[in-house]
């Protein structure tokens, strides 16, 4: 089986490629387009986005072509000769400028922007979404379960419950998003992410009795000893044989780290485990919680004074449950130098026309103000405008502010320096401090203003009255 990169350029859906060769057998595979990526709500119903895939995202369109296989198998589902040429020396060659990898974002204004003949920018379009949708929508929801832990520590447990190979991408925006650490040895070694694990129930049912399991385990691991206690009985087998192996690693100059609970009451064990293993002279051995965890559980946790120490959170991380998907859209702004707009029923699906940047107010605290979305040639506005109800703008003047998009790529060449996804996280956290707390509460989150310049409403208001003085409308 051929790897991803030798495939890359497959990495799409048919109806791209079928436009692609439309493009170029009409004679517009020279047109210069852009094309912006965003998203129009938040998930989990929250305040907030974090952007993650980008790092990922850069490194297989640098490798982005046709092998000879693929050309074979293109020509087979009825593509041209003369098409199938051209993409035999296909190379992305688009320039590319983005928000920061781990950046806060709001819905609506433009993530990332590409800048390419129209071919280009069109075959990339399935792959862009499914690497930045997903990773972002993992990375929030961890940054979500980050929020309510605060720094206690915090596990990715989620690959064998993933959407098969999505798993890898999973830990690694789960990393970027707030997890520690990492049980999926796939990704901890192709992204540098610190991997750790315990053991299964089946270790416990492998042996004839519960304290023969611990004592075996521990033997073989005496420095990174955790134990999960809840194969048989919690509180009357488990813990006490997980006292009795964390006494004798102590008589031989050992530590055990911690004991895990994976299922019952977690409130309620967390509370008598802990008092058992205070009463013992063990107060440093660890409480880890795993078992169907998410930011409201972890929440009601904490509210019922549970004694919890760490984490290790899978299906609901991995999954991105309850949101599923996220709702982004690469919508093609400009064409041969004209701003373009995409005309809808549903008001807030009227695309922003032409080439555009983003910038980020702050209050005299350094906390986000708002963010602003203005024509790519405009150096500065005064006032930000609500898109569809003009009497509603926010003066701006006087906040200081910084551009958030960036070059990242160019002639398929990257330009920022990689990253791991621990680095990545240090950003999250840092700009994650910088977010007012009303943006981050689970329910009715207050909403983050993005507003437009007048400018840029006035390109779009032209192009939507001459459209509409072409159909009638």
């Amino acid at each position: 089986m051929n790897t991803l990169t030798e495939n890359s350029g497959l990495y799409t859906d048919y109806y791209e490629l079928t436009m692609a060769q439309g493009y170029f057998l009409s004679g517009k595979k020279d047109e210069k387009t852009v094309f912006d990526y965003y998203y129009r709500t938040n998930p989990y119903d929250g305040g907030y986005l974090v952007f993650a895939g980008l790092q990922d995202l850069l490194e297989i369109l640098k490798t982005f072509n046709y092998s000879k296989e693929n050309i074979d198998f293109l020509r087979k589902t009825g593509l041209k000769d003369e098409f199938l040429e051209y993409l035999k020396e296909f190379k992305f060659s688009a320039t590319v400028f983005s928000m920061k990898e781990g950046e806060i974002v709001f819905p609506n204004e433009p993530l990332v922007r590409v800048e390419g003949n129209i071919i280009e920018a069109q075959l990339i379009e399935t792959l862009l979404l499914n690497y930045l949708n997903f990773q972002s929508l993992i990375a929030t929801k961890a940054c979500r379960i980050r929020d309510v832990i605060g720094d206690k520590d915090f596990t990715d447990f989620g690959l064998r419950r993933a959407q098969g190979l999505g798993g890898i991408h999973a830990s690694r925006a789960a990393v970027i998003g707030g997890a520690n650490t990492t049980s999926n040895v796939y990704s901890a070694f192709n992204y540098d992410i610190p991997v750790t694990g315990t053991q299964a129930h089946s270790w416990v049912q492998s042996f004839d009795y519960e304290l023969e399991a611990f004592r075996s385990y521990a033997a073989i691991n005496p420095d990174s000893t955790v134990l999960l206690v809840d194969t048989y009985n919690t509180l009357k087998s488990g813990m006490p044989n997980a006292i009795i192996v964390a006494k004798e690693l102590e008589a031989e100059g050992h530590k055990m780290i911690g004991i895990r609970l994976d299922s019952g009451d977690l409130a309620y064990l967390s509370r008598k485990a802990r008092k058992m293993l205070d009463d013992a002279g063990l107060d440093y051995v660890k409480i880890i919680a795993s078992n169907q965890l998410n930011e409201y559980v972890i929440k009601s946790l904490n509210d019922q004074g549970a004694q919890i120490d760490g984490y290790g959170i899978g299906t609901e991380l991995v999954t991105g449950k309850d949101a599923g998907a996220l709702d982004g859209v690469y919508k093609l702004v400009q064409i041969k130098g004209i701003p373009r707009l995409k005309i809808s029923e549903n008001i807030e699906k009227i695309t922003m026309p032409g080439k555009k940047k983003v910038m980020r107010y702050f209050d005299e605290d350094g906390m986000f103000f708002r963010d602003g979305i203005l024509l790519e040639n405009e150096e500065s506005t005064n006032r930000l405008f609500h898109p569809f109800h003009s009497h509603k703008h926010t003066y701006v003047t006087d906040y200081k502010c910084e551009e958030l998009m960036s070059k990242v790529m160019e002639n398929g060449e990257i330009l920022i320096e990689s990253q791991s996804p621990v680095e990545i996280n240090a950003y999250v956290r840092k700009r994650f401090a910088q977010l007012p707390d009303g943006h981050k509460r689970f329910i009715s989150p207050h909403i983050y203003k993005v507003g437009f310049s007048e400018n840029i409403l006035g390109v779009r208001d032209h192009i939507l009255m001459d459209i509409r003085s072409k159909i009638g409308g």
